[in-house]
């Protein structure tokens, strides 16, 4: 694991409380020019986020508030949304304030510049890295994936079963894992379904026979496609009322590896509630160069080389 997090993770730490609580510690954690974390409670009207540690004061002024904002390439909606969350930085100076009280002035920008130089750029295309689902669009997701930096997970690199929204596989504040996709200009690009595994390790959970629990997630004239994990689906032969989105349980009719098929009844249906739970990961190396989908002997070849990318 990185030792640049993405932030909250180290918020609880004892290591970091311990600092963040000492006066002593924290001016150690200035010598040292250390990572610590705490709770952003305001941001005033000129985009100053105000800390408190222990019983000290502390701010993260403006322009230190995150990379980009002294150049213009970021907006201050990346300051203004630290309100009530964690943030990372580093301790630049201990001060006063115009009553005389200790001050702490820190960077994030510093922060994430040191994530930067010391571990985001030494990345490449394949390496497999922790991230925290930190924002939704319909497109995709924007992951932490250290000190607040954020990359993009398109919708279709989330999984191989299809979505409407990211919100049907994360939630806001989820710790994930990811695959660097591409490095692009210094722009990171993530996939996802690569690490829940192949149809043939999905395929094996189920057998014939057996009745199971699914999501529909189109239906087609001749049939509903049905999700039974994020990476394998069937199709069911045509059901009334059948709807996307339900959740339904399927009769299993067959498995057939060399088509990559499996073909379902479904015997019931029932309405749908989304609680996204943390993703079942078939991979836990830290790189992957190549990811087969598809069974050997089947008539298609689906699969993702990161190493073109590079």
């Amino acid at each position: 694991m990185s030792t640049f997090l993405p932030e909250g993770n180290l918020l609880k730490t004892e290591e970091n409380q311990v600092y963040i609580n000492n006066p002593e510690k924290l001016k150690e954690a200035m010598n040292k020019q250390k990572i610590l974390e705490a709770t952003a409670i305001v941001c005033d009207r000129e985009h100053n986020l105000h800390l408190k540690l222990g019983n000290i004061n502390a701010v993260i002024p403006r322009e230190e508030g995150a990379l980009g904002i002294r150049e213009g390439t970021i907006r201050d909606i990346a300051v203004i949304s630290r309100v009530n969350r964690p943030v990372c930085f580093v301790v630049s100076d201990i001060t006063s304030d115009e009553n005389g009280n200790p001050l702490a002035v820190l960077s994030r920008e510093k922060a994430q510049r040191m994530c930067f130089d010391n571990y985001i750029d030494t990345l490449i295309e394949g390496d497999i890295i922790d991230a925290k689902v930190s924002r939704m669009e319909t497109f995709g997701v924007f992951a932490d994936i250290g000190c607040g930096v954020a990359a993009l997970m398109p919708i279709d690199t989330i999984s191989v079963s299809r979505i409407t929204h990211p919100r049907e596989r994360f939630s806001v504040g989820m710790n994930i894992k990811a695959v660097i996709k591409s490095i692009e200009n210094g722009r990171i690009s993530l996939s996802h379904k690569e690490l829940l595994g192949t149809w043939e390790q999905n395929a094996e959970i189920f057998s014939p026979g057996e009745t199971v629990s699914g999501i529909i997630r189109s239906v087609e004239s001749y049939g509903s496609f049905v999700e039974l994990t994020p990476n394998l689906a069937g199709l069911a032969e045509p059901y009334p009322g059948a709807e996307e989105g339900m959740r339904v349980s399927v009769y299993i009719k067959s498995i057939i590896p060399k088509k990559m098929k499996i073909k379902l009844i479904i015997i019931d249906t029932f309405p749908y509630k989304n609680y996204p739970e943390k993703p079942e990961y078939f991979i836990n190396d830290s790189h992957i160069d190549k990811f087969t989908y598809s069974p050997a002997g089947s008539s298609r070849l689906i699969e993702t080389d990161f190493s073109e990318n590079r």
